[in-house]
């Protein structure tokens, strides 16, 4: 049976042809939990047998998992990929290829040096990931919306909140007129009072939390232009964004995943900032030199 909760094509990450892509066993597994039953029955076999699946036919591996050749293709896309040759090389790389550094859960046992070496480790594999899955022209399709835009509104709840206060805050050293809101009741006011001359990012890890989907919807419909970053490739607040930024962070028991994902959320809005004063370099330096200078005024 075909599995009909596929995400609509700007929302997914870019492909790349026939080129393969690095982490594919990390894309498939960061996007697990929103995986419908005919897709999961498909990622638990490449995840089990990825030696096999490189060797196999589109064909061979949908009678192995009992799903349809559209469900097989459609799976690949969703992940970024062009179809299933990609996927393959893309195997094949990773089997050769393995990643650097292992995703390694905490142990009961581990001393501080373990545990210093694992949550680092952690974090420099969330950035290798969220980097390989990043699109540059969703990037690019932001900082035009945003360049765009009177004004911005940045959303976040949770952990969350801290990432949509550091974006305000960047945002404003570099000359925009922006404001996080991370309360949900002034988010719903204040998204449904936008309009055609307003950027909202909302700032989401699994894209599912019901008042940030909610506030960006709003905002969509009062006629905002809405980007949304987020860890998942399938998520509600999808829907309800037209352009869509991918980090890519894994859970671990004693590690979730909404802790390495600040750090990947973290450096795509440094990217985007970082595009941001370049795309308007003379402002964006004049106004770093005057709140510098404003900001001396706080220092001994």
């Amino acid at each position: 049976m075909s599995d009909q909760r596929s995400i609509p094509a700007k929302s997914r990450p870019r492909a790349t042809g026939h080129t393969p892509v690095h982490n594919v066993i990390a894309r498939i597994q960061s996007t697990y939990k929103t995986l419908g039953p005919t897709s999961r029955l498909i990622a638990d076999f490449i995840l089990s047998q990825p030696d096999a699946v490189m060797r196999m036919s589109v064909t061979e591996l949908s009678e192995l998992t009992g799903s349809s050749q559209g469900s097989v293709v459609n799976f690949c896309q969703n992940l970024g990929l062009s179809g299933f040759q990609q996927m393959k090389l893309s195997l094949a790389q990773a089997v050769v290829q393995p990643v650097q550094y292992i995703q390694e859960d905490l142990a009961r046992t581990d001393d501080v040096e373990t545990i210093c070496r694992k949550m680092f480790h952690a974090g420099i594999q969330a950035l290798r990931d969220s980097m390989s899955v990043l699109d540059p022209k969703s990037v690019a399709a932001a900082v035009e919306a945003i360049r765009k835009a009177k004004r911005i509104e940045i959303y976040g709840i949770g952990s969350s909140a801290p990432i949509a206060e550091d974006a305000h805050y960047r945002m404003l050293r570099i000359g925009l007129d922006a404001k996080a809101v991370t309360d949900s009741h002034i988010q719903a006011i204040s998204a449904s009072r936008t309009g055609p001359d307003v950027a909202v990012l909302t700032i989401s890890h699994t894209g599912s939390t019901h008042e940030t989907v909610v506030a960006t919807q709003l905002a969509k419909e009062a006629g905002a232009t809405t980007i949304a970053l987020t860890n998942y490739a399938r998520s509600p607040i999808q829907s309800h964004a037209d352009v869509t930024l991918f980090t890519m962070a894994r859970e671990t028991m004693f590690r979730t995943e909404a802790m390495t994902s600040r750090i990947a959320q973290l450096c795509v809005i440094d990217t985007l900032i970082a595009a941001l004063a370049l795309a308007d370099y003379e402002r964006a330096t004049t106004t770093l030199r005057e709140t510098f200078d404003v900001l001396s005024l706080k220092r001994f």
